[in-house]
């Protein structure tokens, strides 16, 4: 454990932190926080409850270390966890409808109408479609790593993707008068 961790490959950090070294796990979460957090927020669209949701998500990767696959990467299967953690957080929350308007006052005077109603094509998708569309253009994720944190094929990706964007798009266009 006295190990400087900078040093170390993210599979010796994952044997590290699988015995118990908290300093090691920190080190494996460290890069990925940022993402997480962009993630959980896009989800969520609350910076507290995305926090909360990225610190639970963190100390539930802790706990389920043992779950990692010896040679997959960290980050897929711990943004698996977050989305997990949001979709928790969304089922059992009760949000009112005021809380995520932004107020005029702080409105940007342009596009007003066009953010209304991207967010209200956003807020019909379900949960899954919605993670999609954060994991591909909020992180400007490759398919095949939205693939590796959904558990799914590669080309299967893709289609996945397709529908919700679609969806929105089409959503977008009828909110139009």
């Amino acid at each position: 454990m006295g190990q400087m961790l900078f040093d170390c490959s993210e599979p010796e950090l994952i044997g590290l932190a699988r015995k118990g070294d908290g300093a090691a796990f920190a080190e494996l979460i460290r890069p990925h926080y940022a993402a997480a957090f962009r993630m959980a927020y896009g989800m969520l669209h609350d910076s507290q409850e995305a926090e909360d949701a990225v610190q639970d998500a963190a100390f539930t990767a802790w706990k389920k270390l043992g779950n990692l696959h010896a040679e997959s990467p960290m980050r897929p299967w711990f943004l698996a966890i977050i989305a997990n953690r949001c979709r928790h957080v969304s089922k059992t929350r009760s949000r009112s409808v005021a809380s995520t308007e932004m107020p005029e006052a702080q409105a940007p005077a342009t596009d007003i109408a066009a953010g209304l109603d991207l967010r209200r094509a956003l807020g019909r998708l379900g949960h899954d479609e919605k993670l999609i569309l954060v994991l591909r253009y909020y992180l400007d994720m490759p398919y095949e790593e939205i693939a590796s944190t959904l558990g799914v094929t590669p080309k299967a990706a893709r289609p996945e993707l397709s529908e919700p964007c679609t969806d929105c798009a089409r959503s977008c266009r009828c909110g139009r008068h």
